[in-house]
């Protein structure tokens, strides 16, 4: 039951910074951009387990502050928990030590994992921003193919009146 976000345009708010951290949950982000893309969820052999929509799209944003001459880092924790919404106090301590190095950062994820960021800074000097927002839960049924990958099928957005869209096969919502 992955939340099915979409990217906000915070690159006007980013200008006064010299430095951003992408805060990135690799749970619903990757699985939204990839049912909106209508690209694999993974595909072992190529990416591991790293959804290429997704690193399309942290790719994408960091070329473009950087253009701008902000530097940019990536931060991602994926274990005991991957989900930015249930870090451990160990995941949020080794936030905490990487963010010290930026101005900002940039949550990709949900309004929950924005406050899991926001709280685990809280007192320093990192702005906190949320870089997408909620339209709705995805769900979708997972499809292996042959070399060891993952589609997400039959996917349906389900928005908060809890009616069920269908996803046209061409990515029309």
């Amino acid at each position: 039951m992955p939340l099915h976000l979409e990217p906000l345009d915070l690159y006007d708010k980013l200008q006064g910074y010299s430095s951003v951290l992408l805060v990135s949950c690799p749970v619903c982000p990757p699985v939204s951009l990839a049912t909106d893309k209508e690209m694999p969820f993974m595909e072992f052999f190529k990416h591991g387990i790293k959804t290429p929509a997704y690193e399309e799209f942290l790719g994408e944003v960091r070329q473009h502050l950087e253009r701008d001459g902000i530097s940019t880092g990536v931060f991602t924790s994926y274990l005991p928990c991957a989900a930015t919404c249930l870090w451990t106090a160990g995941q949020r301590k080794r936030l905490l030590k990487r963010a010290g190095e930026y101005d900002a950062a940039v949550v990709m994820g949900c309004e929950s994992a924005r406050y899991t960021v926001e709280q685990t800074l809280k007192g320093t000097d990192c702005d906190v921003f949320l870089a997408m927002q909620l339209v709705g839960v995805t769900n979708a049924n997972l499809k292996f193919e042959f070399p060891l990958t993952v589609r997400l099928d039959n996917q349906a957005r389900v928005h908060a009146n809890e009616c069920a869209e269908q996803v046209a096969s061409t990515g029309v919502h």
